[in-house]
């Protein structure tokens, strides 16, 4: 048997062997083998020559939106409200607050999040000198931060007169006393005008927790905040507004005309892209949604939804939609495919919409079906910009509800949005159960998803940068550099993949172990 120079293996590779595995194109030949979902197949490594520490997880959520993460947390009411939401943003993703609860609460959470982090605070809380120290204390309780300038007129605009904090009161015994007897009166200020960096650098030099902005005449006209700068520098990827320097936030509604008027509420409190959420997002109520809202809220992102078909696509990229939301049936929860017969493996879904999307530059939320970092993986390879999670946030701290104990073990509710529990919500009003699933006449509900519970997966504070450092590991195993060079090297045929059989699952997994403790991260 004679053997060749293995000096030049690579050089025959190239020029005379066929590339292993399969194209992204013939993996995803339903004609032939069916629909695919994420456990059906899997990407082959490429060559590591960098470290994972430089891969690029910037995505785009929609045209105009950039995220430094492209983690997305789902409109459910057992997933994301105002704390998620936070968190979310903080961490590099963004958070869509659920609609199923009255217009005024919604856009109450919305507010929070915009609230939470500011670059100049254009509208603080102003209270006069005559306000008493048991307002403060009731009005710090209310807003969650003590500290309150005081201008003359008690309103913004109002020349400045001092500033009170918690230090000023804490330990003043008299409730009843005005603040103009305990205030800071010798008050660090700026000028309008200043820019963001340069205020920062005041705080930081006068060690202050704020630094009122005033005009010529010392009237108070905006604010910055020394724990705002802190948040910079602990959340160096948050997803921010360029022009505010507030976090990012999201928000669901339906295509009721109700609708409407919730999400003029949610723009006042200072929504930045709106979800139009429906599990069958093709119908003609969503698309003059969309058209309504282009021309009431032009600079306002839409998301639109959900789809799994090139043909479901592409009329809601014609309405005006800046993004879409693949998924039918592919959530934990949901028992859409089983109980409407009506849907698509996620995998193949994912893969036909945002082929035809990216087409029209739309980038494309892969909303169902994630499971583990893998399965974000396979979601980005096939074309998605980024994933949609419920089950994987359900029971972290910073998801709604309280925990409970069952079997020894710590628990949160987590229920689909088709449940029988959100669709019987008592307050029909406020309940976007039924409109996402039509069903706001019927008599009987024929139930689209399942309430259950989850186990207590902690803080998403160590969740999500265990994801964030997952995915940047398993870029580095496929020998690409960032999410958008994973999906273009899909594209063009460098990134192969392979099948996997029942055993070949079972193989990936963990077997033939009496026992063992699955830790995810530290």
């Amino acid at each position: 048997m004679s053997f060749l120079d293995a000096s030049k293996a690579t050089s025959y590779l190239k020029e005379y062997a066929e590339k292993d595995g399969l194209s992204v194109a013939e993996l995803m030949d339903s004609k032939t083998r069916g629909g695919l979902t994420y456990n059906d197949f899997l990407i082959l490594p490429g060559k590591i020559d960098f470290p994972s520490s430089i891969v690029s997880l910037q995505s785009k959520l929609t045209r105009k939106i950039t995220l430094s993460t492209p983690f997305v947390s789902s409109p459910m009411d057992t997933v994301t409200e105002s704390t998620m939401a936070i968190h979310m943003a903080l961490l590099g993703g963004i958070g869509i607050i659920h609609s199923n609860c009255t217009g005024e609460e919604q856009a109450a959470m919305v507010k929070k999040v915009k609230k939470y982090e500011n670059g100049f605070i254009n509208d603080p809380v102003v209270i006069s000198p005559s306000t008493t120290i048991a307002e403060v204390k009731d009005m710090a309780q209310q807003f969650g931060f003590t500290s309150f300038p005081v201008t003359e007129s008690g309103k913004l605009g109002g020349k400045l007169v001092g500033i009170i904090t918690s230090r000023d009161v804490q330990f003043h015994e008299d409730s009843s006393s005005p603040v103009s007897e305990v205030m800071t009166k010798d008050v660090v200020t700026a000028k309008v005008g200043i820019s963001l960096l340069d205020g920062n650098d005041i705080l930081r030099t006068s060690k202050k927790g704020k630094l009122p902005i005033v005009d010529a005449e010392g009237n108070l006209v905006s604010m910055l905040s020394r724990t705002d700068l802190q948040k910079n520098q602990n959340y160096p990827h948050a997803s921010k507004s360029p022009i505010t320097k507030q976090l990012l936030c999201g928000a669901a509604i339906g295509t009721m005309e109700v609708d409407r008027e919730r999400l003029s509420l949610l723009v006042q409190a200072g929504l930045d892209v709106v979800v139009i959420d429906s599990s069958q997002g093709n119908s003609v109520f969503q698309l003059e949604m969309i058209k309504w809202i282009k021309n009431t809220f032009k600079d306002l992102q839409i998301i639109a939804g959900n789809v799994v078909t090139r043909e479901q696509a592409a009329e809601l990229i014609e309405a005006g939609a800046d993004g879409l939301r693949i998924g039918m049936g592919s959530g934990s929860i949901c028992i859409t495919q089983e109980v409407m017969a009506c849907g698509r493996p996620q995998g193949t879904a994912v893969y036909n919409v945002t082929e035809f999307a990216s087409k029209f530059c739309v980038p494309c939320i892969a909303d169902g079906g994630i499971q583990n970092i893998g399965h974000i993986t396979k979601a980005l390879a096939l074309g998605s910009s980024c994933v949609m999670m419920g089950g994987m946030l359900a029971g972290t701290t910073e998801s709604p509800g309280d925990y409970f104990y069952r079997d020894g073990k710590r628990l949160k509710t987590y229920r689909g949005m088709g449940s029988v529990d959100a669709m019987q919500k008592t307050d029909t009003s406020a309940n976007a159960s039924t409109s996402r699933y039509f069903s706001e006449d019927d008599k009987v509900f024929v139930a689209q998803g399942v309430s259950g519970s989850v186990l207590d997966k902690g803080s998403i504070i160590k969740f999500i940068p265990y994801l964030y450092n997952g995915l940047q590991h398993s870029c580095q195993d496929i020998g690409v550099r960032s999410v958008e060079d994973l999906r273009s090297s899909v594209r063009s045929g460098e990134i192969r993949f392979e099948l996997r059989t029942p055993s070949a699952q079972f193989e990936g997994g963990v077997n033939n172990l009496y026992s063992y403790e699955k830790r995810l991260h530290n």
